[in-house]
């Protein structure tokens, strides 16, 4: 079968499991030779997160979105949306919340007879009647003379909106609008949460597709309680040393100091160092902070400022240079024997595909970005592999 570049080199989602994951990097890599230096791939999405910039949202806790009520009403006190069933279209979800389909359908981009996924989020433009449960506000700002006031608000100017006098508690999320070229991925990085709960908050479903002018809830984070450290009160723990007797002596003091030998100098092929013998070197020259994890990131992260020269790690060949869908730009070196090497977080590239390339040799610099790093992942075959053991 021919390999087109626009459809054969995505990979199937994270749940299909690792081994079709592999077996469509096999494609992307056997692959890389025919398509053109514009091919924007989607890299994150094969390898366990090979190029995800989401590592930091994989440890942040969100909440679960908050339940709507019967016509799918979810109210916040600065916007109010309405959650589609299975099946619902815009025309369907404005007769049930008392909306004209139009200026539904026109506030969210979308036709009156668009069919809508289970879950999903549509904004409303103006306000209509406040569920039974009442406005959800933050949990410290409710209080007696907020439910008070609210309740004298609705029975003088919302009859419509009469309800028991309930507030109901949680944080209002920021509601994003989707610009052109954005995408699931990097609207969840902005917002530092994972692509998982912005799906799940908005009813994005598989496909993780986002359109244009579409509001979307970005999900509340849930701070995590802090570990207690364990402070040993006074007098507890190791003991006081008995302090020396002043009615005694001080011992005498040998006052011929020891002799000191001095040392043998170094034999200087005893000193090579490791990296010295490495079959490969790090792309830059920081620290590594974030560890290979097959499991979720098929990575390291090596912390660069921006504008730091991002070398190769290894002699080979340029194989690749193009973006993804995120435009962050990407650099592959094939070194021969199965062994690649890949580069993300960069800019500035200074090589082209198919050129010969040296160890040390730069390729590009380190982007602004906001883990103060380079992303660096090497493959063997068909598969990423922790790139520790070749640098060490």
């Amino acid at each position: 079968m021919p390999l087109h570049c626009t459809t054969e080199l995505r990979a199937p989602r994270a749940k299909r499991g690792r081994h079709l994951r592999s077996a469509a990097l096999i494609g992307l890599l056997a692959g890389l030779t025919a398509c053109d230096n514009n091919f924007d791939m989607d890299l994150r999405r094969f390898a366990d997160g090979g190029f995800s910039t989401t590592q930091a949202a994989q440890s942040v806790q969100t909440a679960s979105r908050p339940k709507a009520d019967a016509r799918g009403v979810i109210s916040y006190p600065g916007y109010q949306v309405a959650v589609a069933r299975r099946g619902d279209t815009v025309a369907q979800v404005a007769g049930r919340i008392g909306m004209a389909p139009a200026e539904l359908g026109r506030y969210n981009g979308l036709p009156i007879d668009a069919s809508l996924r289970d879950g999903e989020v549509l904004a409303l433009p103006r306000r209509v009647a406040e569920p039974a449960t009442g406005v959800i506000q933050p949990s410290d700002s409710i209080d007696i003379t907020t439910l008070a006031g609210d309740a004298i608000d609705r029975a003088d100017t919302k009859p419509a909106a009469a309800a028991s006098g309930k507030v109901a508690s949680g944080e209002e999320p920021t509601r994003h609008r989707v610009k052109r070229g954005e995408t699931a991925y990097s609207i969840a990085r902005l917002y530092g949460v994972s692509v998982r709960a912005l799906a799940d908050w908005n009813g994005l479903g598989s496909s993780l597709d986002v359109r244009e002018g579409q509001h979307l809830l970005i999900p509340v984070k849930v701070d995590t309680p802090a570990a207690q450290t364990r402070i040993s009160q006074p007098g507890s723990g190791s003991s006081t040393p008995t302090p020396p007797s002043a009615t005694k002596p001080l011992p005498k003091v040998d006052a011929t100091p020891a002799k000191v030998e001095t040392p043998a100098s170094p034999k200087l092929s005893d000193t090579r160092t490791q990296a010295s013998t490495s079959r490969m070197s790090l792309p830059v020259a920081g620290k590594v902070t974030s560890l290979f994890d097959a499991e979720k990131a098929g990575y390291i992260l090596v912390s660069a400022k921006p504008g730091d020269p991002v070398k190769a790690a290894a002699n080979g060949t340029v194989r690749l240079v193009s973006k993804d869908v995120e435009g962050e730009e990407i650099v592959v070196i094939d070194h021969g024997n199965g062994t690649q090497s890949a580069y993300s977080f960069i800019e500035g590239i200074k090589v082209k595909k198919g050129q010969k390339i040296k160890r040390g040799q730069q390729i590009a610099v380190a982007s602004k970005n906001q883990y103060n790093a380079v992303q660096f992942l090497v493959f063997k075959g068909t598969e990423p592999v922790d790139p520790m053991p070749y640098l060490n």
